[in-house]
């Protein structure tokens, strides 16, 4: 037993240098290598979620914008639709005015032409009153023989 724990012991002796060389590889490691790495991974990392919040902050404002130019062209259909009603009953009230001064028009010459016409006809009956004595004479000369009073 004495002769394993002799060439444990010299095992471990000579597993010092190793150890230390391990070591001293290790915290290398850890400061040249792990650490700046370490770093670099959460600059990218904070840059990246920096980067998105950026985006999704952008996304939300071009959504605020795009409703405002939807509600600003709504009112200006708006304003365009109101501004063609006023034109549309604006020509519906000329039209209207037109039709309403071509009625009149009509009616008086309408009216022009009654009296007209019934100026004619009373002299017409008056040219017939006054011819009706001398047709009567005509007619009863044709109608009644001459002995009668006629004259043939």
């Amino acid at each position: 037993m004495q002769e394993i724990i002799q060439q444990l012991g010299t095992l471990l002796l000579g597993s010092i240098p190793t150890i230390l060389l391990f070591t001293v590889l290790v915290l290398a490691y850890q400061f040249l290598v792990q650490g700046p790495l370490t770093a670099t991974l959460k600059e990218r990392r904070a840059r990246t979620e920096g980067a998105q919040e950026n985006a999704q902050r952008a996304i939300v404002q071009a959504e605020n914008l795009a409703a405002e130019y939807t509600e600003r062209l709504r009112q200006a259909r708006g304003e365009v639709f109101k501004a063609r009603e006023a034109r549309v009953k604006q020509w519906s009230a000329e039209r209207d005015a037109a039709v309403e001064t071509a009625r009149k028009a009509a009616a008086l010459k309408v009216s022009q032409a009654k009296a007209a016409l019934e100026a004619e006809t009373a002299q017409a009956r008056q040219a017939i009153q006054a011819s009706a004595g001398d047709l009567a004479r005509q007619v009863v000369r044709a109608v009644l023989p001459a002995a009668a009073g006629g004259s043939r």
